[in-house]
Formats: C-alpha cells, sequence, structure tokens
C-alpha cells in the first residue's frame, strides 16, 4: 500500500479524537497501575515513564490499572520479546472482575521461532462467551522499537489497532441478539506467560529456557477513558469529553476502512467467522452482519 496513503488514513484518524478529551492517565506507571504478578519480574524507570516485564523459568508477570473503566481508548506502546519467543505470550487487554461472565478484549501477542512473524491474536469476550479470535501477521518486526496498540471501546463499536490501523472491529449488534460489552466497567491489563502448550505453531515449537530471560517493555501509555463510579449512565453519553460515544467515532471513517480491507486482505491468517468446520456450518450470528 502507498506509504503517502496510509500517513494520510492516520492522521484522519487523529482528527477524530476531541481536543477537550479526558485523559485519565498521568503517564507514570508507579501511578496509573499496581504489580499484581511477580513484582520481582517487573521493572520499571525511576521516571515511571518506562516499565518491563520478565518471563523465565520461575515466572512470568504482570500489571493492572489502579481504575476501572467503562469505555474509552486505550494505548500502550510496546517492544516485544526478541529473538526466539517460541512458547511466550504477551498480553494487553481490558477485563471486568467477573470472571464467570466476564466480558474481555484482548491483544495477545503470540512470539515465534527466528525468521516468523510475530502473530497478534485478538479475541472478545462478551458476557462470559469468547471462541472469537482472529489472527494477523503483523507488517514490521516488532521486536526492534516500540509500536502503539490501541483499544477503542465504545457504545458503537470495539476497534482494535495497530500504528493507529484498525486491524478488527466488532460492532454493537445487540439489538440483533449480539452479545456487546456494554454493562460491566473493565481494566486494563498487561502480562507475559508461558504459553507453549498452544501459542506458537500449535504447541509444537516449544519455549528454549536457554534464550531466557524473556523481556517485554512498554511506555507511553495512553487512558483516555471514562473512569468507572458506579455512573453507567455518564459513562454512555455523548459529550466533548466521551469523545468516543460521539457520532465520528460510531464507525469507521473511509481512510480507515481502506486500511482495515488492506489487513485483512494481506495480513488475516485466521478468522472466527471464516471457520465453518469449528461452528459445524453454522457460524455465529455477529459473522453475517456488517463490520463497520
Amino acid at each position: 500500500m502507498n506509504n503517502f496513503f496510509i500517513l494520510i488514513s492516520i492522521f484522519s484518524i487523529f482528527l477524530i479524537r476531541d481536543s477537550s478529551a479526558s485523559v485519565v492517565s498521568t503517564g507514570d506507571f508507579n501511578k496509573d497501575f499496581s504489580v499484581t504478578w511477580s513484582p520481582s519480574h517487573v521493572n520499571t524507570s525511576l521516571d515511571g515513564t518506562n516499565r518491563s516485564l520478565i518471563l523465565d523459568k520461575d515466572s512470568g508477570s504482570g500489571f493492572a490499572s489502579n481504575d476501572m473503566f467503562l469505555f474509552g481508548q486505550f494505548d500502550m506502546q510496546i517492544k516485544l520479546i526478541p529473538g526466539n519467543s517460541a512458547g511466550t505470550v504477551v498480553a494487553f487487554y481490558l477485563a471486568s472482575d467477573d470472571q464467570s461472565n466476564r466480558d474481555e478484549l484482548d491483544f495477545e501477542f503470540l512470539g515465534n521461532v527466528p525468521g516468523k512473524p510475530y502473530i497478534v491474536q485478538t479475541n472478545v469476550y462478551a458476557n462470559g462467551f469468547d471462541n472469537r479470535e482472529q489472527r494477523i501477521q503483523l507488517w514490521f518486526d516488532p521486536t526492534k522499537d516500540f509500536h502503539t496498540y490501541s483499544i477503542l471501546w465504545n457504545i458503537h463499536q470495539i476497534v482494535f489497532m495497530v500504528d493507529w490501523v484498525p486491524i478488527r472491529t466488532y460492532r454493537n449488534h445487540a439489538d440483533k441478539g449480539v452479545a456487546f460489552p456494554l454493562l460491566k466497567p473493565m481494566g486494563l491489563q498487561m502480562s507475559v506467560w508461558d504459553g507453549e502448550s498452544w501459542a506458537t505453531n500449535g504447541g509444537k515449537d516449544k519455549i528454549d529456557w536457554a534464550q531466557g530471560p524473556f523481556i517485554v517493555s512498554f511506555r507511553n501509555h495512553k487512558m483516555d477513558a471514562c473512569i468507572w463510579k458506579r455512573n453507567p449512565r455518564f459513562c454512555r453519553g455523548q459529550s466533548p469529553t466521551n469523545w468516543w460515544n460521539n457520532e465520528r467515532s460510531s464507525s469507521l471513517t473511509w481512510p480507515q476502512r481502506r486500511l482495515f480491507r488492506w489487513v485483512r486482505k494481506h495480513h488475516l491468517i485466521y478468522d472466527y467467522c471464516q471457520d465453518y468446520h469449528r461452528f459445524n456450518n453454522t457460524l455465529p450470528k455477529e459473522c453475517l452482519l456488517t463490520k463497520y
């Protein structure tokens, strides 16, 4: 795809965000997040602007936002595990507290053997049901530098983005009987863990622990969202502060749609909506409905 068009398309995405939007994160990992798993495997810079997670034979690690949210946009710059990362999984996701009927929006970065591209798996849980995996191969090496991964979640749609390029949408078709996360607040979480039983080549490529420790780095996080204060009506409202719920964010723009189609044509390697065998020739209802 023409690089000039990509730049123009990405610039148009920035114009959607209102200048009066309420950014609720401070940019300091120590203030915005708490370590939830293995503090000895979490390193944070003195100024709080950079954080890394470590996976080794002893443990993975993770951290989570101090606040819960109901709608917004969540951005994180991540540099993934270099070298032989087969069997490792890095997760960047939103999740509710209700485990039995949870809502969850997942980015999972599946490590690979040298020379093979990183795979990004996304998934959507709504009211406890998932089975909505999609996978893409990234069009760049995500271990060489930081790249921005984003989740836009509003009353209209969910959009997963990589460097502002929309790689996946999940629309609110609740009026047609499709579950959509509208009621439960979610927190933002990051982790790295051992997924060698399934993550790479169907579990055939295992973690080579001699290559460890495995380190993933994070910086420049931004949570532009409605903090949950038992205020669902306020969070669902349309206003300059809640820019994500306004009409301009109700669907992909025309430049975004072109980028979305480009990703699906050239980089999509698995879509549950194309897996007729898995669903006995009866695809989930949302697969037959509009994507934007």
